[in-house]
């Protein structure tokens, strides 16, 4: 399964020069955990998540200690580009959605921007992948049924049925079109494995 049939598009970004709670605001407001931040050309510079935007937003509370809470003079941060991460890891719309898996585990990061060419044109969050996953194996099986129908309107036909995430398709052999179905199974967003049961001619 490719990226862009999993990432939420288009991609909610923020500036580097917008100010911290701004970036706040959008974040809740869009009930993300992370934005792509872009400069004055549009630009991918770096990724804000809600731990950066949460840094310095919050003093201690002398209730919480019986020590007296030392005074902070320094001020809070302002700016995305103060707390933002520069070092940013990315894919594109066609890198494989186990690649991208890889790469989050790896960096132990949530979010991924997704680009064609220099454009940012959606972002990929374990949130869409777990959301994926907990599509009702009911529709799971309607939409490989009619991917099905839709590249063979004519024949031959599978009997489909899912369940948890893994489709069988039942039908007579045909080299060419159980390849074909097979990937046009692989395709449908939630599908992890696809099974073939042979059915008499």
């Amino acid at each position: 399964m490719l990226v862009r049939e999993v990432m939420s598009r288009p991609a909610i970004t923020v500036r580097r020069t917008d100010p911290v709670r701004r970036a706040i605001r959008v974040l809740h407001g869009h009930d993300i955990t992370a934005a792509p931040v872009v400069d004055e050309e549009d630009r991918l510079v770096g990724v804000v998540s809600e731990l950066d935007l949460l840094r310095g937003e919050f003093e201690p509370d002398p209730r919480a200690t019986v020590r007296p809470v030392p005074a902070d003079h320094a001020p809070p941060p302002r700016r995305v580009v103060e707390v933002m991460t520069h070092d940013v890891a990315t894919v594109t719309e066609t890198t494989d959605v186990t690649t991208a898996i890889d790469l989050m585990v790896g960096k132990r990061i949530k979010s991924l921007p997704v680009l064609h060419g220099d454009e940012i044109v959606g972002m990929l969050s374990r949130r869409d992948l777990m959301a994926m996953l907990a599509r009702p194996d009911d529709d799971l099986r309607e939409a490989v049924a009619a991917e099905l129908r839709k590249q063979y309107p004519s024949g031959p036909s599978w009997d489909v049925a899912v369940r948890d995430g893994v489709a069988e398709l039942s039908g007579p052999s045909h080299e060419h079109a159980d390849h074909i179905a097979d990937l046009l199974a692989r395709t449908v967003p939630g599908i992890v494995r696809v099974r073939h049961l042979r059915r008499s001619p």
